[in-house]
């Protein structure tokens, strides 16, 4: 297909979601939430949507029309909670609910019905800061529901009451972040061993690194049996690094009072790994980097620089790939890079059978992907904050009432709302 083509079906679907505009509520039977650029809070619309589906309204989510607008049946309550989180909707008879389904049929279009609302839970230490988590933000700002879990609830096998599980932006190698040369003596710093310490000693583990293996497993486990994961920044690398390295330590002594062992490089297994295969373990502790994988590494300067730095999002077919076309809903196609402990993932260590779902044309970056473990899937996004291109220890976080139209965090919450489609759609 064509640039211009692709540019004239979107047209058409433009062209329809502002003829919409302004009907009058009368004999109105659907509630459309556009999520093109008519749309005033697309952050919040998400937590609308959640919210129709926690109360049993069942909500059709239109891919590639509009931005991937949601659709559902009218209902007072409904209108007043888009209203008070001021999320634009419009009110449509019938009539205009059948245009829009005639013009998905035509077009690469689709509709797929969310029928549950999701049970969320994000993996995170009790000592979290402010500043640790996009997707903390992006949840609390959007009004959606959430527990925190951290290793004892893992290992306790909690997981099997959430559908949906985001990782914080942990480091499974058992390193705490590899900020021991700058922060070593920072309380904050000192503060994170003392907890993963004890809870490792609780939970009959001789150091942290072999405790972070084990939760790691535990969470793969999770997936295989119809979990889905999603993981942002450094979550996404060291997961596949504590699950290759299994029977291997890593780890140098200023982190766990032992050399790594001589020959780590040889006992790695690569075939453990969700995401990636074939990189390399960096295990200076001085250098605030895990591996190779990291594309450009956190020590060297970005690839373009904050102006020139954009990623594309790639473009599936919703009627056939419903499930990446689902992750990728959005309105801009180029987003804006950002940076973080792991900014990119290195295309060529990514496996074969991972989809890449938005690349920084040009490079080697990949930046967004996604793939299947047993009945169970995982997203991996790249980088800490999309609001925030470089972010620091300690920075102010990103205020979301300044963003509310972010396409970077659309892409986290298009993951909310993900395991709510009907099973036969992620099946595809």
């Amino acid at each position: 297909m064509t640039m211009t083509k692709k540019r004239d079906k979107r047209l058409t679907a433009t062209v329809l979601c502002c003829l919409l505009v302004g009907f009058s509520t009368l004999n109105a039977q659907k509630i459309l939430i556009p999520m093109d650029l008519t749309q005033t809070d697309h952050l919040k619309a998400y937590g609308g949507t959640y919210w129709a589906l926690e109360n049993g309204v069942q909500v059709e989510w239109l891919l590639n029309y509009c931005g991937g607008s949601f659709l559902m049946d009218a209902y007072p309550e409904m209108e007043r909670q888009l209203r008070i989180r001021g999320v634009a909707y419009k009110s449509l008879t019938a009539a205009q609910a059948m245009q829009i389904y005639a013009l998905i049929e035509e077009e690469n279009m689709d509709k797929v019905l969310l029928e549950k609302a999701p049970r969320i839970a994000i993996y995170a230490p009790p000592n979290k800061q402010a500043w640790d988590d996009a997707v903390l933000l992006a949840l609390e700002y959007a009004e959606i529901p959430h527990v925190l879990l951290w290793d004892r609830d893992v290992l306790q096998g909690e997981l099997e009451k959430y559908d949906w599980l985001h990782l914080h932006h942990e480091d499974f190698t058992g390193q705490y972040g590899k900020f021991y040369a700058n922060y070593r003596n920072a309380d904050w710093y000192q503060d994170e061993v003392s907890k993963n310490e004890s809870m490792a000693k609780g939970l009959g583990f001789s150091k942290v690194s072999e405790l972070k293996k084990a939760v790691a497993r535990a969470i793969k486990d999770y997936i295989v049996r119809g979990g889905f994961v999603f993981a942002m920044c450094s979550a996404t690398d060291t997961i596949d690094l504590a699950l290759a390295a299994e029977d291997a330590d890593i780890v140098d002594s200023v982190f766990d009072g032992d050399p790594v062992d001589a020959d780590y490089a040889a006992r790695l297994d690569y075939s453990k790994c969700l995401a990636f295969e074939n990189f390399k373990v960096e295990t200076n502790p001085l250098l605030y980097e895990y591996s190779d994988i990291d594309i450009p590494p956190s020590y060297a300067p970005a690839l373009r620089g904050a102006e020139a730095d954009f990623f594309t999002l790639f473009e599936f077919s919703a009627k056939y790939d419903p499930v990446p076309t689902m992750l990728t809903q959005d309105h801009a196609n180029a987003i804006k890079g950002f940076m973080g402990q792991t900014t990119g993932f290195r295309k060529s260590l990514i496996k074969k059978s991972v989809v890449i779902l938005a690349e920084a044309e040009g490079t080697e970056q990949v930046k967004y992907l996604h793939g299947n473990v047993g009945k169970g899937t995982f997203t991996f996004y790249a980088g800490h904050d999309p609001e925030d291109y470089q972010h620091f220890v300690n920075d102010p976080y990103t205020q979301l009432s300044l963003h509310p139209n972010s396409p970077g965090y659309r892409l986290i919450l298009n993951n909310i709302l993900f395991p709510a489609a009907q099973k036969k759609k992620l099946k595809t």
